[in-house]
Formats: structure tokens, sequence, C-alpha cells
């Protein structure tokens, strides 16, 4: 008898037209779907990462949108489940500003007239995770009123509440105090944030941390956390690559990111803490 080892069976090569998985992935669609404007080797670079952030935009978006109906069904456990999936996608997300990162002003200016008046605040499915997050803002929807489908997406989650308009209307059905002005605040505004709620975060945390709430706060607080990095990371990728120039599609550029960076999302979970 042969002790030799068995030789690996060979997998399935043949296949009648494209292969399951070029049928599940479409991978031949993603990887011609870029076309770059200028004769730039780094263009291709910058375009592939902004592609690739859009498809994390979209699963972060799915997670949280998940998150918001579970929260809405009083289900926190898939809530939860939801939310931690989706900082391990923020962390993939940040990721992917390091390519870009390390851009010498030259090397941007190189490629920079391809985008035009292109511009990262344009992504309709950006807007979206900024939507979800209580970062409401009726003025965004006007650059895509040429695009009918993206622009009805983009009303319907302007008028729908947050994730975190869902978090306080789950602590009020708990038994929290959640103001009726909070409760019933037109969610088409951006949120602003609530003395009482804070106060109702503040009790939550002096109890017993280990509760379904709590737990609900810090994964809250997780995704808020790397909302917040994502902002920084992205003011010091562009203040490298273009310093404080005027930003693509006509924004304040650095100065515009700077206001941005420092702003948190799911304020009260930040400031209670200072109260515990």
């Amino acid at each position: 008898m042969s002790h030799e080892a068995a030789e690996p069976e060979t997998p399935h090569l043949d296949f009648h037209g494209t292969t399951p998985y070029e049928d599940y992935v479409q991978a031949d669609v993603l990887t011609h779907l870029q076309h770059t404007l200028s004769d730039d080797p780094g263009e291709m670079v910058f375009l592939v990462t902004t592609q690739v952030m859009e498809l994390w935009f979209t699963v972060i978006v799915h997670e949280w949108e998940t998150a918001t109906k579970a929260l809405r069904e009083d289900d926190v456990p898939v809530a939860v489940a939801a939310l931690k999936r989706s900082v391990r996608e923020l962390e993939a997300l940040n990721a992917s500003w390091k390519p870009l990162g390390q851009l010498t002003p030259a090397q941007f200016n190189s490629y920079r007239n391809a985008l035009g008046e292109g511009s990262g605040f344009q992504s309709a499915m950006y807007r979206r995770m900024e939507f979800l997050l209580g970062e409401k803002s009726s003025s965004m929807l006007v650059p895509h009123r040429g695009a009918p489908r993206v622009h009805a997406e983009l009303e319907k989650a302007l008028h729908e509440p947050s994730l975190y308009d869902e978090v306080l209307r789950l602590l009020a059905r708990r038994g929290y105090a959640i103001p009726a002005a909070v409760l019933e605040r037109d969610v088409s505004l951006r949120y602003e944030p609530s003395p009482e709620v804070e106060q109702v975060w503040a009790a939550l945390y002096a109890g017993d941390d280990t509760s379904e709430l709590a737990r609900l706060g810090e994964a809250l607080t997780d995704v808020a956390e790397l909302v917040w990095r994502w902002r920084n990371d992205h003011l010091v990728a562009t203040r490298r690559a273009m310093g404080a120039k005027p930003g693509t599609g006509g924004s304040a550029g650095v100065a515009w990111l700077e206001k941005r960076a420092r702003k948190n999302v799911f304020p009260e979970l930040w400031t209670a803490r200072s109260y515990v």
C-alpha cells in the first residue's frame, strides 16, 4: 500500500458560460468600471479607492437600516449585532484613506482637473449614511435632482427617523424620560442635543453597565468614534494633498472639513460621561 499523500482533487474548471463566482460577485463588471481621464498613473489609485469607499458606504447603510428596523421592533440584540458589524466595516472604510493620505500636492494636482466639479459631498450613498446618523439637510438633495431614483431614495431617507431617533424612541418605551419635544420633533431636520437626553444616558450608564441598553450605548459610541475618525482622516488627507485651497465642487475645502471634524454624532452619549 502506498503511503504517499493523495493528490488533492482538481476543482471543477469547466463551466457553460461564466463561472458561478462571476455570476455572484459580478467581478468583470466591477473591474471594468475604471475610466481614467488623465495620463497620470496615480489617478487609477484615486478612482478605485473612491469606488471602494462607495461600496463600504453601501454595506454600512444596509447595517444601519437593519439596526434601525430592529430598534423599531424592540429587538436590541439584532440592532447591536448590526452596529458591531458596521464598526468593522467602518474600520475598513477608514483604512481607505491610507492610499490617498500620502499624496503630495503635485501628485494630486496632476489629475485634479479630471474631477471637474466632482466632489465627495455629492455622494448619494454617503448622504444616506449622514441622514441615518441624524445629520439631516434638505439642501443636500439639490445635487441629485437630475437623478430621479436617487433623489427619491434620499428624500425618503430625509423624512424617516434616523438611527438615533429610533434609539431614543426605544428608551422612551423602556420607561426613560425622553422629552416629548425630542420624540415628536421634525425628523427631517438635523438632530440637536438635549439636556434631558443627556441625563437619561448618564442615569443609564450609572446603572448596570452590562445591561442590554448599556451595550447598545457602547455600540453606538463605537460607531460615533469611527465616524469622527473618518472625518478627521478625510481632513488630514485633504490638507496634505491640497492645503487650504478651495475644494472640488466649490466647497470651502479644508475649512469645511475642519468644521465637520469638530462635531460628534449621538452627542449626549459623549457629554453624559462627565456626569457618571
